[in-house]
């Protein structure tokens, strides 16, 4: 080969690596803006998409935390343009419309609740649902529920499954209540150990002479309405007994059906001792014979749990 044909075929080479650099990355830079990054997603690239929650855990994986509280997937969210959205009523049997506002860092706030947005994709959505007061993020428990939604379609043709099926609680859940369950057996009328029951205890007459009415919850703590099933409350009346009088006080029912008086209301500390003992004997003596008791159950699993028991004895 001469000098000039070796010169010149050197030149072509290096132009069109040239040429390749030059045009290289617009082709890639095209394909960037094509497929943008799923961190870089907002609602707006998910218009019209409706999302099924399958899943709602704390960030250690599990859906319960020790006290009985049970987190329950049960949202349908569609983001539509430009700032509403839509999430199913069940009073109205249909998707009711919200403002989607905007907050801070990822934060929105609709249906009264605050979201952060930790994924955005067209199959599935992680929301970190908040508990925020006085526009400050409440830190803990209650700001550590990662809500994870799929769409129908990802649901069914990818995972090959169905929304129900998922959002079924997980084995790890399972054995963490046999594990919270085993603990009271060791101690049943621990109220330390006791923990609120997602089936919970259910008292029946068998006499005339007693009646029982549930009556729902009592949150004294947070004075706000709560699950039903974390704080049950009772109302007994039991005729032809020993004497009038109106009690009210907390009892925890152990996985057998026992009793055991924990707390008793309006009393002072210096006469609880007697006051417990005495409505102790009235549990065991009244409570214990003329009724059914069922304990308290979570995922099956009977355990110890705590309820409230408003109790009038008329002569």
């Amino acid at each position: 080969m001469t000098l000039n044909r070796l010169t010149l075929c050197t030149q072509l080479s290096i132009l069109l690596f040239l040429f390749a650099c030059n045009n290289a990355p617009k082709d890639n830079a095209k394909k960037n803006i094509d497929a943008k990054p799923a961190e870089h997603l907002t609602f707006r690239d998910v218009d019209g998409i409706r999302f099924y929650e399958v899943k709602r855990r704390f960030s250690n994986g599990l859906s319960f935390n020790k006290d009985g509280f049970m987190l329950v997937p049960t949202w349908i969210i569609q983001f539509k343009s430009p700032d509403t959205m839509l999430a199913y009523s069940p009073e109205k049997q249909g998707m009711e419309a919200f403002f989607l506002q905007f907050d801070h860092g990822k934060v929105y706030n609709f249906a009264r609740e605050f979201f952060r947005a930790k994924v955005i994709t067209k199959d599935s959505l992680i929301l970190q649902r908040l508990q925020v007061e006085a526009r400050v993020v409440k830190k803990g428990e209650v700001s550590d529920v990662n809500c994870i939604y799929y769409t129908k379609d990802y649901i069914e043709k990818v995972l090959k499954t169905t929304v129900g099926e998922l959002q079924r609680p997980s084995s790890a859940d399972t054995a963490y209540i046999k594990q919270l369950s085993e603990a009271t057996y060791k101690s049943p009328g621990n109220p330390e150990i006791a923990f609120a029951a997602t089936e919970p205890v259910e008292f029946k007459s068998n006499s005339k002479n007693v009646t029982v009415e549930k009556e729902g919850y009592t949150d004294r703590i947070n004075s706000r309405q709560s699950y039903a099933y974390m704080y049950p409350e009772f109302r007994m009346l039991i005729n032809k007994s020993y004497k009038a009088f109106h009690y009210r006080f907390s009892l925890v029912v152990d996985a057998k059906g026992n009793l055991y008086v924990n707390r008793v209301e309006g009393v002072l500390p210096e006469d609880m001792p007697s006051r417990k003992k005495l409505i102790q004997g009235i549990a065991d003596v009244y409570l214990k014979n003329l009724l059914s008791i069922k304990p308290g159950m979570t995922l099956g699993i009977p355990h110890s749990s705590e309820v409230t028991i408003n109790l009038t004895g008329k002569m």
